[in-house]
């Protein structure tokens, strides 16, 4: 037996949460270079740190939802998990640039501290992020036979959002509002995820 998603709203709830949290993965990309920059500028070094610390974070996310949602089928792992995102989020504003000047005074320039501070930024709260799709798709998936169109649903819904977050958070946002009100904003929108996902019913349905 497994859980599975069937009804409209619970659908609804998922698939908005794959957009909006791949919309904010990548604008938190974004934005995190705002933060860096005073500190490592913003040339291709720091950009090649905070894209790998973003792949690297997505990867353990993907691993560790993988493995929770087989022992737990529950959307409540994600809701957990996207809260505790927003939470460390909520923090940053405040310890971002006294963590990042720790980090450039004990290393110095170069690779490391750059690699370093990105992980401070991104790591915990993009693995916790990361952890979404497996989970949704294992929810949404009630067939074998849907198992494909399912998770390219998932992805591609999500990826749409990435491409908005990217583009929205560079040319709406980052001009508009300073990175503490951008980073504040973010962290709302997950705690609104997160209770979205906390309450989306699901029902024990056999597999085909």
């Amino acid at each position: 037996m497994g859980r599975a998603l069937s009804k409209p709203f619970a659908l609804s709830i998922i698939y908005g949460n794959a957009f909006i949290l791949g919309a904010i993965v990548m604008g938190f990309e974004m934005l995190s270079s705002r933060y860096l920059y005073p500190y490592f500028g913003g040339g291709i070094g720091t950009w090649a740190g905070l894209i790998s610390t973003v792949l690297g974070a997505l990867t353990i996310g993907y691993f560790l939802g993988g493995v929770l949602i087989d022992r737990h089928p529950s959307s409540k792992i994600t809701a957990i998990a996207t809260g505790l995102a927003a939470l460390y989020l909520s923090g940053l504003p405040l310890g971002a640039d006294p963590t990042i000047a720790f980090i450039e005074t004990s290393y110095g320039d170069g690779p490391l501290p750059i690699l370093v501070a990105s992980a401070a930024l991104l790591l915990v709260p993009l693995s916790a992020l990361g952890m979404f799709s497996p989970i949704a798709i294992r929810l949404l998936i009630r067939s074998m036979h849907e198992s494909g169109r399912v998770a390219g649903a998932v992805y591609g819904i999500s990826t749409l959002g990435s491409i908005f977050g990217t583009l929205f958070t560079t040319f709406a946002l980052i001009p508009a509002f300073g990175s503490r009100a951008i980073t504040y904003l973010f962290a709302g929108l997950l705690l609104v995820c997160a209770l979205s996902l906390l309450f989306t019913p699901t029902e024990t349905e056999a597999r085909a």
